[in-house]
């Protein structure tokens, strides 16, 4: 029977940013994923690092300010996947009045302690590149700084920072049953596809189930979770420039349109309550017309359903405070930790949103260490996740050093491998020299090598495991395409 300090069961962003801070402080940790690493709300996120503007007005000043500092230290840990993004907050009749807006940018500045990301301003958008897909009636507006960061692969840089520090990572693989026995929490696990179980021994386990957080364990779980959709889609591109909008609703909502991959834009959120299984989640037509009619509402020309290029859904686990509406929800964060006998833990995570994994994370361990009879220090603030190691965080120029030295490869090709992989472009192409040393060709710019560092390196298992959350090449892969990336697998 193995044995650890800490079972985290999740292997989402909580969950792995839990198991890496742990391991970092030199506990044994095991992390049990019933499916794939980020397949569920993880990787179904606005692919956004922000303070959340809107939750100014909801008075969550301390959230806010919380998730504002991330942005900068995420920004340091992992500059190929997280970047900074201005955002276009246009301004109409029948809107939040201005100075009330100016307000609380002056304010939304103050609380993020910038150092890298440029203040707020007011624009005048007529003749201006940001006004150029707007409705000519938009005279006015502002932009503000965020950042944008690719979801499910800073998922998979925590789990890959938690395993070089020891952790055990194991995706597929379910907890079916959980007691306290002989001082220690007593966990039964079953790999996926197989009959066998076996038991792991922790001192302490951790619960960050995400939407599953109320079913993964048996009594001793967090009440008071609201489970609310948030649905997207893509469009081709709406615009040229690499800035975002920020749309203000006529339900008082606002809704993102955000530059995505290469030809593409990404538009969303959706707040509605969800009552069916967490797994079963599918963005509907009603979303796509309220996204849609978001947009319609200020671009020129608009959108149609018939658009869409690609939709999907995620569950989000929040704390319930008895807002009226979904979209009122606190995105704000709970640990509980329910105590047995005065010897184990049980930490159940409940809220939060990706900006703030990293804080939520070190809170948790600190949480537990009273529990494991130590006091390591928190380390994660100042650490860089894998792939992370650039010069001066100065993405753009190692993304020059890399075109440079990758010359025999297309731009495009080069500049989807740094992002995704930063330093370790290295352990993906080899000593390659050209393609042909690459091997099997999969289409778009996947290749055979691409494919074995993924399957070796980051868990991959199946062809929707590279196509849909280590990359995104599943929206210019064919059917057929993507068919032989799973007889690979196979």
């Amino acid at each position: 029977m193995a044995n650890f300090d800490i079972l985290v069961i999740g292997g989402g962003i909580n969950g792995t940013g839990i198991a890496r801070d742990a391991a970092g402080r030199g506990y044994d940790v095991v992390l049990c994923e019933q499916d794939d690493l980020a397949q569920a709300t993880s990787s179904a996120s606005s692919k956004l690092i922000h303070g959340g503007l809107r939750y100014l007005e909801q008075y969550q000043f301390r959230l806010v300010r919380e998730a504002l500092r991330e942005r900068e230290v995420l920004l340091r840990a992992a500059p190929h996947i997280v970047e900074p993004l201005r955002f276009v907050l246009p301004h109409g009749d029948g809107q939040r009045p201005g100075w009330l807006i100016r307000l609380g940018l002056a304010l939304y500045d103050h609380l993020g302690a910038r150092k890298v990301l440029p203040a707020s301003e007011k624009l005048v958008l007529p003749g201006s590149p940001q006004g150029q897909p707007l409705k000519a009636s938009v005279k006015n507006g502002f932009a503000y700084s965020d950042c944008r960061v690719d979801d499910s692969r800073l998922v998979v840089l925590n789990a890959l920072d938690a395993a070089s520090r020891g952790a055990q990572i194991r995706c597929r693989t379910t907890v079916t049953g959980l007691r306290w026995d002989d001082g220690a929490w007593q966990a039964t696990v079953r790999a996926k596809g197989s009959n066998r179980e076996e038991t792991v021994s922790a001192r302490t386990v951790v619960n960050a189930a995400g939407p599953w957080v109320g079913k993964a364990v048996d009594g001793a779980v967090s009440k008071n979770i609201r489970l609310v959709r948030g649905s997207h889609i893509t469009v081709p591109k709406l615009y040229d420039g690499d800035h975002a909008y920020i749309l203000q609703n006529s339900d008082r909502r606002i809704v993102f349109v955000i530059p995505y991959l290469a030809d593409q834009s990404l538009i969303g959120t959706t707040d509605m309550d969800h009552g069916g299984d967490p797994g079963d989640v599918q963005c509907s037509d009603e979303e796509v017309a309220y996204m849609c009619d978001a947009v319609n509402r200020w671009f020129d020309p608009g959108i149609r359903s018939t658009d869409v290029t690609w939709r999907y859904a995620g569950v989000r686990p929040l704390l319930d405070d008895g807002a009226g509406s979904a979209a009122a929800v606190t995105r704000d964060y709970r640990l509980d930790l329910d105590t047995v006998g005065g010897h184990g833990g049980l930490l159940t995570v409940v809220g939060g949103k990706i900006t703030t994994y990293r804080k939520l994370a070190e809170q948790a361990v600190d949480r537990m260490q009273p529990l494991l009879g130590d006091d390591r220090p928190a380390w994660t603030a100042d650490a860089v996740l894998p792939g992370g190691d650039l010069p001066e965080s100065d993405f753009p120029a190692f993304l020059s050093q890399m075109r440079r030295r990758y010359n025999w490869l297309p731009e495009t090709t080069v500049t989807r491998l740094a992002r995704a992989y930063g330093s370790r472009i290295e352990l993906v192409l080899g000593d390659a020299t050209g393609q042909t040393g690459l091997g099997e060709a999969f289409g778009a710019d996947l290749f055979e090598a691409e494919l074995d560092y993924l399957k070796q390196q980051e868990w991959a298992a199946c062809a929707d495991d590279v196509l849909w959350r280590r990359s995104k090449l599943g929206l210019q892969l064919s059917g057929a395409e993507a068919e032989r990336v799973q007889r690979w697998f196979d």
